[in-house]
């Protein structure tokens, strides 16, 4: 049977095609906007029949309402990420948050540690060959969808078809649902004086010919604005936003000095504007892979000169980097932080940076700390912390002992907090 004989087989309704989904199943939803906006709805439309289905998800975009008080015991979001959609779920016990760096995620999947009953994916049209692309969210797409006892896929005429190692043949798809709606966007950033500050000392850093892990976020945004003199940059990154696509057209990044994949930009899922799916659609110059892939620290290593740009909430004395909590509660995740960062700690002329601003809450808090708050977890080890920028300056720490930690993390505080400490570091006898 021809490939276009299984489409048109295999189509169904996104009702008819969740039917699939049983008591006790995980389901595997992907990243960002390559959710899928019409089968997530018609599952939760049979929530009340369903007994702890687990949905499993890094951050998605859009409603989350399988996380919603009366859906407990019905559905149970398992986070490999949390997302804005499913925080407050998290924190009160209604969904369970996973920690995991990003590139491991796949082997939970593939090693039944975290096995797949049911992949509702969200992928292009087939090409004449029969082959649907994941489009934005490859990652751990891709991988889950590998890995599933079922696989159905919304196909969109609006997800772009992003090259690489990101397709998927008809036949290995067991229900098709045609669909045609706009991706979900994600707006730019607004940053401050403080993140351009903040930029204008990363992009210092940033020789020419370096390859750059550039994130999505008020600082790495702010930080492509700081471009303008830099030459033939490379991009290895999880993903980008829009303001990527200028610095391609003015000949900033060019990929042409790249150790890997040279005249390539390499990335794992997308997360932007109309514009930016518009950019990335069949274009030869991005590729997209798995995220086992894209952010094993080996491989993003035989990069020279790689810049991995990432954020925190906290950084404590010794340098303990703190993103994925504030205390006890979860915020956020893991995600691509610390593949990158020994990645870039690996890379021949490689620098890997923690950036945030000096102070929370308006100024009132110190986000340089002499200890992490209580519960507080730990996503970049103290040993793994090379540079971290603030908007007073730059502190190298690796190799460094805890006295000139201190002290070189001081001097980047916010001014009004430095004497306190380090009144707390004399305390501590660490100065």
């Amino acid at each position: 049977m021809s490939w276009t004989d299984l489409y048109h087989n295999k189509k169904t309704t996104a009702e008819e095609a969740v039917q699939v989904v049983n008591s006790g199943d995980n389901v595997f939803i992907p990243i960002s906007s390559g959710a899928p906006q019409t089968l997530i709805p018609a599952l939760v439309k049979r929530g009340h029949e369903l007994q702890d289905v687990k949905l499993i998800h890094f951050s998605t975009l859009g409603p989350a309402r399988y996380t919603d008080p009366e859906f407990e015991g019905h559905f149970r979001h398992i986070a490999l990420f949390i997302g804005g959609n499913v925080r407050k779920a998290v924190q009160e016990g209604r969904a369970d948050y996973v920690p995991i760096n990003y590139h491991e995620a796949p082997s939970l999947f593939q090693e039944g540690i975290l096995p797949i009953d049911v992949a509702m994916i969200h992928v292009s049209p087939p090409d004449e060959h029969g082959f649907c692309s994941y489009g934005v969210a490859v990652d751990a797409t891709k991988p889950a969808a590998e890995s599933a006892k079922i696989v159905i896929a919304e196909v969109n005429p609006n997800m772009p078809r992003t090259l690489g190692d990101s397709f998927i043949h008809v036949r290995n798809i067991d229900y098709i649902v045609p669909c045609d709606y706009p991706l979900e966007e994600y707006p730019p950033a607004k940053f401050t004086e403080t993140h351009s500050k903040i930029a204008e000392y990363i992009a210092d850093m940033i020789d020419d010919g370096s390859t750059v892990q550039m994130g999505i976020g008020a600082i790495p945004e702010a930080v492509l604005k700081f471009l303008d003199n830099k030459h033939d940059l490379g991009v290895h990154t999880e993903m980008f936003a829009d303001g990527l696509i200028d610095l391609i057209d003015r000949g900033i990044v060019t990929c042409a000095k790249k150790t890997l994949h040279p005249g390539k930009i390499i990335a794992t899922f997308l997360m932007g504007s109309k514009k930016l799916y518009e950019f990335v659609d069949n274009n030869p110059l991005i590729e997209f892979r798995p995220v086992n892939y894209v952010n094993n620290p080996a491989v993003i290593a035989q990069n020279n000169k790689m810049v991995a740009i990432n954020s925190a909430l906290q950084v404590d004395f010794t340098g303990q980097i703190c993103a994925d909590s504030m205390g006890h509660k979860f915020y956020s995740g893991f995600g691509g932080q610390l593949d990158f960062i020994r990645g870039a700690a690996h890379s021949p002329g490689g620098k890997p940076i923690i950036a945030l601003p000096a102070t929370a809450k308006h100024g009132e808090v110190s986000r340089i700390v002499p200890e992490l708050y209580p519960g507080g977890g730990v996503v970049t080890t103290r040993a793994d912390v090379h540079y971290v920028v603030t908007e007073y300056g730059v502190a190298y720490l690796h190799g460094k002992p805890i006295r000139e930690r201190v002290n070189s993390l001081i001097d980047i505080a916010a001014p009004q907090f430095r004497d306190e400490l380090r009144e707390q570091a004399q305390k501590l006898h660490y100065i």
